[in-house]
């Protein structure tokens, strides 16, 4: 079936661009280079079943890499979010015929098999592997979930290489452009914006991947420690609070990019003055992909990645066509458009209209705040009663430092009738908080 935005004779595309000796990853045992890989991709997709859908478990960035590589020599989809956890294992049992899980550590009985990535196997040097359809489906992506079950969209190998050079471009990575660049990042491939910027980029761009842990700040130190310049590092604003509260300067950094969720200006400044880089933030959504970027702390306006369009809360982008957003956007005369906030946030109370991503930043920002989230109850449409309820951590404060340091703030329609202290916030690996979770912290908590 033709992809829309593909035109149906639309050429293969080969599974990567690169030269055999350039490097692709760099492991504690040495670098990698793309022959190697290659070879190995080969040798694990012969190991593979002749059909299925693939779970990508593995924690090692390049047996992740190399894992999604096999899957897809062998005609198969990756389903991203199988880190998930236990759940999404027994829904991809279910939802898709031939499942199978690829792993690089031992683990407790799984209820589907298993192949693991870093078995031994023969190796010879592998020709180059066959054009891939630019619409096939090779991935599968799955939105957060926070709001109910998960929802598939079909990732085709036209569309994601596409997104891939586009941010080659956009970002300085394309074998022109200067030295090759080292990525280090504290996001998991399993996540969209993972498996976009170090599963995809290294197969289509001048970039290597750090293959080992590096999630806590020490690791990531160490991480940029061990790769040469240029380095960029790709995180998200949660990683980042963490980062520039460890008060270590990192390796010289050719930039840093967050996504996920929005950057509050002050945070992006702080990167660019302590540790001299730029900071830049991408845009983008499970469903559409990656689609635009900023200098976060020199503009508001978000600039579409080349061939892409946004306007009127649609998304044009090639190898997949117009992709609703969740965000309400207001174009700008140069190209660029402004986010106006989550049309899933935007509350109403006593005529009033406010985001909850707003009120968000603004109790980032009281004193003694590490972490904290606004909660709309379910009824706020319908129920004139209703009121927003916040949950703080903030070891040290109380329920009513903070609500004064939210008065004169905020709107006092919108401070919370409810403020409950925590220890944490169940945020996953890239900092979502799945609203099952977080209506679960609220009794019993300490409150205002």
């Amino acid at each position: 079936m033709p992809v829309e935005g593909l035109a149906a004779d639309t050429p293969g595309l080969a599974l990567t661009t690169r030269d055999a000796a350039e490097i692709i990853c760099h492991r504690a045992g040495g670098p990698v280079s793309v022959g190697r890989f290659l070879a190995e991709a080969a040798a694990l997709a012969a190991a593979l079943p002749a059909d299925g859908h693939a779970l990508n478990l593995c924690a090692d960035r390049y047996a992740a890499l190399l894992g999604f590589a096999a899957a897809l020599l062998r005609g198969h989809p990756t389903l991203l979010g199988a880190r998930s956890g236990g759940g999404f294992l027994a829904m991809a049992a279910a939802r898709y015929p031939g499942a199978y899980l690829l792993a690089d550590e031992p683990g407790a009985a799984a209820p589907l098999p298993v192949f693991r990535v870093d078995a031994p196997r023969a190796l010879r040097p592998a020709a180059a592997p066959p054009p891939i359809p630019a619409e096939r489906v090779v991935a599968i992506g799955f939105t957060s979930g926070s709001t109910g079950t998960p929802t598939a969209h079909a990732k085709p190998w036209g569309a994601l290489v596409a997104a891939a050079a586009a941010a080659a471009a956009r970002f300085g990575l394309r074998p022109g452009d200067g030295p090759p660049t080292s990525i280090v990042a504290t996001v998991p491939p399993q996540h969209m914006y993972g498996f976009e910027t170090t599963m995809m980029l290294p197969l289509r761009a001048a970039v290597a991947i750090h293959a080992g842990a590096s999630f806590y700040p020490s690791e990531v130190q160490e991480a940029l420690a061990a790769v040469p310049p240029r380095r960029l590092l790709i995180t998200t604003p949660l990683h980042l609070r963490v980062l520039l509260a460890d008060g270590r300067r990192p390796p010289a950094l050719s930039a840093v990019i967050s996504a996920t969720a929005p950057l509050a200006p002050e945070m992006a400044m702080a990167v660019e003055r302590d540790w001299a880089a730029p900071m830049l933030e991408i845009y983008g959504a499970t469903e559409a992909g990656s689609v635009a970027s900023r200098r976060t702390a020199r503009e508001e306006g978000w600039l579409p990645y080349a061939g892409t369009t946004v306007r009127d809360g649609v998304a044009e982008v090639p190898g997949l066509g117009a992709v609703p957003l969740a965000d309400a956007v207001e174009p700008l005369a140069d190209g660029r458009f402004r986010l106006l906030g989550r049309l899933a946030d935007v509350v109403k109370l006593g005529g009033k209209r406010a985001s909850l991503a707003e009120l968000n930043r603004v109790l980032a920002g009281v004193p003694g705040v590490e972490d904290g989230v606004f909660l709309a109850p379910g009824d706020m449409e319908n129920n004139p009663a209703a009121r927003l309820s916040a949950l703080v951590v903030a070891p040290g404060r109380t329920a009513a430092q903070i609500m004064d340091g939210l008065r004169g703030l905020i709107d006092p329609a919108f401070l919370p009738r409810r403020l409950a202290m925590v220890a944490a916030l169940p945020r996953d690996s890239v900092g979502k908080l799945p609203r099952q979770a977080l209506a679960g912290l609220l009794p019993g908590a300490e409150e205002a």
